[in-house]
């Protein structure tokens, strides 16, 4: 990836470079070191929690530096909701202008206002049905949320895990080796998620790390009770501080079961869980993309002028 995107660099015209994730930071740092002045400038995109707690002892100094050389080498950075700020602010070493926070575009306001209704095809039961949606790996961590449920659900309780990756088997076999076979669906990917949270009570999340998960945002939008990890600087947050959610901390699935059963408890405020979520939309983030973008084309022709030798001072 890393040679294709220097190739493709030197053969085309490109005003800026927008980095979707941490993941591709590294092929960004690697094309700026390449081509020097010649590489347009980077935004970035950070998209995932930047403590890592899930990381090796030994790896964790290595990874500060990893952070550390993107802060100095790459131009304009993203944070993707508010608390994430000075977290990049401090963990990458950079001074506060080099931030902007533009809420994760998760939600279309189609998307957004289909999920307001969705809470209206709810109904009282016995049991509570509990939902996570997201992919099946170890980021994840279902195999936490299997015991957690395991160990705490009621009798009548059930669990609907949507999404699918390398993890399946392994999860398929937990369950059953907990004696969950009738009370754990395994959904698979779902396109239209909106009838998965209508039909559910509380919705979990079981990470190592996020970002600004989406899928809180459209629980959020759902006026569904939450229970999660703290896996990121925003879940606080997110979750209104415990108006909307509870949150403990990762890899306790005692902890994560008991903010299970205390969700199913919660009434949260709806209209301020959907007034959080209406800040996460295509339409309004879109435009802050651009006068993002737009600033970062600014600045670099103004640096380029500046350090011409045709340039007059006066």
């Amino acid at each position: 990836m890393i040679w294709s995107f220097f190739r493709f660099l030197r053969k085309e015209q490109v005003d800026a470079i927008f980095c979707p994730g941490n993941t591709y930071t590294v092929v960004c740092v690697a094309v700026k070191l390449l081509l020097g002045d010649r590489c347009p400038p980077v935004l970035v995109k950070i998209s995932n929690d930047l403590k890592r707690s899930d990381l090796p002892t030994f790896v964790r100094p290595f990874y500060r530096w990893w952070l550390r050389a993107q802060g100095a080498v790459l131009e304009r950075f993203v944070a993707i909701a508010h608390p994430m700020r000075a977290e990049i602010e401090r963990e990458l070493a950079l001074p506060k202008h080099s931030v902007s926070v533009i809420p994760d575009p998760a939600l279309s306001e189609t998307e957004l206002h289909e999920l307001f209704g969705s809470g209206l095809a709810r109904h009282s039961q016995v049991g509570c049905r509990f939902l996570t949606i997201g992919r099946l790996a170890s980021q994840k961590n279902q195999i936490l949320l299997l015991e957690a449920f395991a160990r705490h659900a009621w009798p009548d309780d059930t669990l609907v895990i949507a999404g699918d990756g390398p993890e399946r088997d392994r999860l398929v076999e937990r369950a059953s080796a907990l004696g969950l076979q009738s009370r754990v669906r395994f959904v698979g990917h779902v396109d239209n998620v909106l009838s998965l949270y209508a039909k559910a009570d509380v919705f979990v999340l079981s990470s190592h790390y996020e970002g600004a998960p989406a899928v809180i945002l459209e629980a959020l939008a759902a006026g569904l009770p939450i229970a999660a990890t703290n896996c990121c600087v925003s879940m606080e947050w997110l979750t209104g501080y415990g108006q909307f959610g509870v949150v403990v901390p990762p890899g306790d699935p005692d902890a994560l079961g008991l903010a299970m059963n205390a969700a199913r408890h919660l009434r949260p405020d709806q209209p301020a869980m959907q007034r959080l979520a209406a800040s996460f939309t295509l339409e309004s983030s879109g435009q802050l993309y651009l006068s993002a973008f737009a600033a970062l084309v600014g600045n670099a022709n103004r640096r380029h002028r500046e350090n011409s030798p045709n340039s007059v001072r006066v």
